[in-house]
């Protein structure tokens, strides 16, 4: 047993751990141990029944507002486990004060962290919040619309449709993001060369709509990653990157990002691949996995989502991750995504294809690694193949130089 984010060790019950209670009733929940060390090394309570009644009176009295709750003893171990759920009524406060987890350690949120956890508390997004501008145009807006919903006119009431316009509040947030001009970061794109100390363009797209920065992110990813062949007398478009994918990469970044955060969405260009940082990491109660799975969709910007779901920018909520593993379906290179604490990177790199590659074999590569050699055993609980036929697709693929067998027998390993 390790210390992590969502679990904590105390050898003892003192008032240290009641901070740990705030993070996890403040985020996505977790547990702290008590009668075991720091190392892992279960010393036992001399009263486990009487922790019990301490933990309970000591957060009963000191967190506020009340956090939801579990204790339990492993009689076995007379060690206690005190679970503590993520909470609706946040922020959960120790004397006056949020906390949070940074890996093993809880530490205070700043200014800026109290303020979503009260906005989460109340159930608002900061894109609802009204907007210190109320002196918006929506020209590039009006025109997008009119042209995806075939409409003849866009005022306040198509507007108050949109949830961007209210009569009590004037504009919010979300509708300053969408206008045409505004105070918002947007997107900064650079394109390097041979290495990052070459640049050889950089294009910044801030206070703009980002229905219009979106467009224009969209025309620079086609200046680099498209080319035309001609097969006869066809002549043929040829992505490097599917444009869809990058398409669902941005709108995620906008859909999702922290526009309380001062920070531009980054995308870097490289030869072999396109990364996209988007300021923000998971949204509160989802986890990496199932971001990835497509299987919750916890929309930061549901607003914002809407008007892009409405433009046909997006199709379905939550679909846009699969989608884009879809679209590399075939391809021996496959996105990445890295969740970081502030940040999500989606990372899509130029499509490869191997001639001499069949489905079955590209099916076994994908498993591979180039670093990480791996057993028979590890490769086909991932396959939908027996041992016997993934064996042979592998022999075929060392054949072919597609892959490298190393050892023999039980120890035999595989790697690209």
């Amino acid at each position: 047993m390790r210390e992590g984010r969502m679990l904590e060790m105390k050898e003892s019950v003192t008032n240290t751990f009641l901070k740990t209670v705030s993070a996890y009733a403040n985020y996505d929940g977790g547990t702290i141990v008590f009668g075991i060390s720091d190392d892992g090394t279960i010393k036992g309570l001399e009263n486990p029944e009487q922790a019990c009644l301490d933990i309970e009176n000591k957060i009963n009295d000191s967190i506020a507002p009340q956090p939801d709750y579990t204790l339990h003893i492993k009689k076995d171990e007379a060690v206690v486990l005190l679970t503590v759920k993520s909470g609706l009524s946040k922020p959960y406060l120790y004397k006056s004060k949020a906390y949070k987890r940074n890996d093993t350690s809880t530490i205070e949120v700043d200014s800026t962290e109290l303020a979503r956890l009260i906005l989460a508390g109340k159930n608002i997004n900061y894109e609802e919040l009204a907007s210190e501008n109320q002196e918006l145009s929506f020209q590039i807006l009006g025109e997008a619309m009119k042209k995806a919903k075939g409409i003849d006119r866009f005022d306040k009431d198509i507007l108050k449709t949109l949830s961007l316009y209210s009569d009590t509040e004037g504009y919010n947030n979300a509708a300053a993001i969408l206008a045409d001009t505004n105070d918002f970061p947007g997107i900064d794109l650079v394109k390097f060369g041979d290495s990052i100390n070459i640049i050889e363009k950089r294009t910044t797209l801030n206070h703009m709509s980002m229905i219009k920065a979106f467009e224009r992110a969209l025309e620079m990813f086609r200046d680099y990653y498209h080319y035309e062949i001609i097969d006869g007398a066809v002549r043929k478009n040829v992505e490097k990157i599917p444009e869809a994918a990058f398409r669902e990469a941005i709108a995620n970044a906008l859909i999702h990002r922290l526009w309380d955060v001062k920070a531009q969405i980054r995308v870097s260009m490289f030869r072999d691949r396109i990364e996209i940082v988007s300021p923000g990491g998971l949204p509160m109660g989802i986890t990496e996995a199932e971001y990835l799975s497509g299987k919750i969709s916890v929309l930061r910007n549901p607003v914002m989502a809407n008007v892009f779901y409405r433009l046909g920018i997006v199709e379905i909520f939550g679909t846009g991750i699969l989608r884009i593993f879809q679209l590399y379906e075939g391809s021996v290179s496959r996105p990445r995504f890295e969740m970081g604490e502030n940040t999500i990177t989606a990372i899509l790199p130029v499509i490869e294809k191997h001639p001499e590659m069949t489905k079955d074999e590209l099916a076994v590569y994908k498993l591979l690694s180039s670093t990480m050699p791996k057993s028979i055993s590890e490769i086909v609980p991932l396959t939908e193949f027996g041992k016997s036929k993934t064996t042979d697709i592998l022999k075929k693929m060392g054949k072919k130089g597609l892959v490298t067998i190393e050892g023999k027998g039980r120890g035999t390993r595989y790697r690209l």
